[in-house]
C-alpha cells in the first residue's frame, strides 16, 4: 500500500482516485496533479514505481497545502473569525450552518439529534 504524507492510499484503486484520500485534494486536483506529473490516470496505485510515487509527493508539496498544514490553516481562519466577533465566527461558536441556511426545519447536520421534549413513560 502506498504511502503519501503519512497517508496510505489503497493499491487496488485507479490513482486518479485514490489521490483523494488526502485531505485536500479532489477530483478534479488528482486529475491535474497527474496531468503535470505525467502519470496516466488510469494506473493503479499498486503499478506504480517508487520514482513515480516521489514525483507525485514532491510536486503536491511544491504547489498544494495538505493535510495538517491546510487542516490548521482552515482552523486558524475559523479562529481568527470568532475572535473577532463576526457573524460567521458566532455561527461556529454556536454550531450552526455559517452560509445562510434556514435552520427552523433541516439543519440537523449541525445541529446534532433533535433534542426531546418531555419525560420516558414508565409501564
Amino acid at each position: 500500500m502506498p504511502r503519501i504524507f503519512g497517508v496510505d492510499i489503497p493499491k487496488n484503486r485507479k490513482i486518479g482516485i485514490s489521490l483523494r484520500y488526502l485531505y485536500g485534494i479532489g477530483p478534479i486536483t488528482s486529475l491535474i496533479i497527474l496531468k503535470e506529473v505525467g502519470i496516466n490516470s488510469d494506473k493503479r496505485a499498486y503499478d506504480l514505481s517508487e520514482e513515480e510515487i516521489s514525483k507525485i509527493a514532491t510536486h503536491i508539496q511544491a504547489n498544494y497545502r495538505i493535510e495538517g498544514e491546510l487542516r490548521r490553516e482552515i482552523s486558524q481562519n475559523i479562529r481568527r473569525l470568532s475572535e473577532i466577533g463576526s457573524y460567521r465566527g458566532s455561527r461556529h461558536r454556536k454550531g450552526l450552518p455559517v452560509r445562510g441556511q434556514h435552520t427552523r426545519r433541516n439543519t440537523r447536520t449541525r445541529k446534532g439529534p433533535k433534542a426531546r421534549v418531555g419525560g420516558i413513560k414508565k409501564k
